[in-house]
């Protein structure tokens, strides 16, 4: 019903995509995942028979507009390691552009299996993280100590190699799954980098916007905006997710690190079961 209100691109399709960025940039920021993890499997659902290309690009793009407003919120609030981020952000550039390359010679009925598989997987990790943790390493690391904007300070060590390593493979999955990477990259820097979560949520945005806007570069040069009103959707998306992204880096602030880590694990169940039964 709701896939037939959306096509063809109307002004209420456009007040639809609004509001469901909204939502989708408000909670993508608020547990530092960009919202691409919901928004795929949302547009897979609502457009069954568009091309995996388009729709991650649509996705993406939201991703980077979303990851863009969400890390000038979080740098008002000096949450954002930018010396680790910077380094992650680089070494995600070469993944991002080889993801969207690749997605193009996808089927859609097994990118819908991929993709729940790969959030199923994401959300058993996050939630036995604390069971099971991924080892630090304890050489070639870097020290940091933040003080963010209400005086909470956080002193922690970075494995700087491996998190660039980890950073390539998220850069190249984030890109071919139109995700953005945030969902994959919170519970890493927090699992196995040593991240405290609200900083890690912060850091990952930043890291966000850069990958994002690369992977968007690549699929505009490869056309993929062309079908399916790709632009207008876009533009309506991502007019919700600036707005959303403002919301959600606010409300934060007043959020235990467990209960985003919950709130995280519960979304990625959820639309990995729906899109599993999909595929």
């Amino acid at each position: 019903m709701v896939a037939s209100v959306l096509q063809p691109f109307s002004a209420t399709t456009a007040v639809i995509l609004v509001a469901i960025g909204f939502g989708v940039g408000a909670f993508g920021t608020l547990i530092g995942a960009g919202g691409g993890f919901i928004l795929t499997p949302i547009l897979l659902l609502l457009y069954p028979h568009d091309s995996p290309q388009t729709l991650t690009a649509i996705s993406l793009a939201a991703v980077f507009f979303n990851a863009a407003s969400g890390t000038a919120a979080y740098a008002r609030q000096r949450r954002i390691d930018y010396r680790s981020g910077i380094v992650f952000a680089l070494a995600t550039l070469p993944g991002a552009v080889g993801g969207a390359l690749v997605v193009g010679h996808v089927s859609r009925h097994v990118f819908d299996g991929i993709m729940g598989g790969v959030l199923a997987l994401l959300a058993g990790w996050l939630l036995a993280a604390e069971r099971w943790p991924l080892p630090v390493p304890q050489r070639h690391l870097e020290h940091r100590e933040i003080v963010d904007r209400s005086g909470a300070r956080y002193v922690y060590d970075v494995p700087l190699r491996r998190g660039a390593l980890y950073s390539l493979a998220v850069g190249f999955l984030s890109s071919f799954l139109g995700i953005g990477g945030g969902v994959i990259h919170v519970p890493l820097l927090v699992g196995a980098l040593g991240f405290p979560v609200h900083l890690a949520t912060a850091t990952s945005h930043f890291v966000l916007a850069v990958m994002a806007g690369a992977g968007t570069i690549t699929h505009l040069g490869l056309g993929s905006f062309a079908h399916g009103h790709g632009l207008r959707r876009t533009a309506a998306l991502s007019a919700g997710v600036v707005a959303g992204a403002q919301l959600g880096a606010h409300v934060s602030l007043r959020l235990r690190g467990a209960v985003i880590q919950w709130l995280l694990a519960a979304a990625l169940l959820a639309l990995a079961v729906r899109l599993l039964l999909a595929a």
